[in-house]
């Protein structure tokens, strides 16, 4: 909820309730992110998109990599919610196989997002949502990976297929696999997610 105020010769300037601020601050920016790119964010800028006073971002971010940082775990936190919205699969490996196509794909339909989320832009031990956020992810992978059958705790194994489903989605990401114009994702992206996969948990029998 806002409302409007005007100084005597200045701008029109909204009030926001505490609570209500904090998300227009974090959607202005993550518009900007998205349009614009993250060298683009400033408290500055997002104060001017939200239209309030430059110093009212600051009584919810310290920073501007501290508004990148929610920003970047709300990306954490999507793709989590993207994770359970699966359907159930019929066993342990094809549910892993859905869960990297899953991650590929929001990759693919979030790029702007997905590099924030794990670029050098914000240092996750700076940030304790921010980490806190990647490890939710990362035990998510990791019960998928005990699923399988993966000894306990399975951590490594969890971040070994982390690796393995961003390094495709990098590729992806960047354009540097072959796309069809009209769809700008590869023709073939669901085999050749599902095949990767599908190599990566045989391996995983196989040690």
């Amino acid at each position: 909820m806002d409302s409007r105020s005007t100084a005597p010769g200045g701008p029109a300037r909204r009030s926001y309730h505490h609570g209500d601020l904090r998300v227009a601050l974090r959607e202005a920016a993550e518009r900007i992110l998205v349009e614009r790119g993250a060298a683009e964010v400033s408290l500055r800028e997002v104060a001017r998109a939200v239209g309030v006073s430059h110093a009212a971002p600051y009584r919810h971010y310290a920073s501007r990599e501290a508004l990148l940082a929610d920003i970047a775990a709300g990306g954490f936190d999507r793709l989590r919610a993207v994770f359970a919205a699966l359907p159930e699969r019929p066993d342990a490996a094809a549910r892993f196989v859905s869960m990297a196509r899953a991650y590929v794909e929001f990759a693919v339909a979030q790029p702007a997002i997905y590099r924030l989320m794990l670029g050098p832009e914000v240092r996750k031990a700076d940030h304790p949502v921010l980490a806190e956020a990647g490890h939710r992810v990362l035990d998510t992978l990791r019960r998928a990976l005990l699923a399988l059958g993966v000894p306990a705790p399975a951590t490594d194994e969890a971040m070994a297929a982390w690796g393995f489903a961003h390094g495709l989605a990098q590729l992806l990401v960047d354009g540097r696999l072959e796309t069809d114009p009209a769809v700008d994702i590869p023709l073939d992206l669901e085999r050749l997610v599902e095949r990767s996969a599908r190599i990566y948990v045989a391996g995983l029998a196989a040690a």
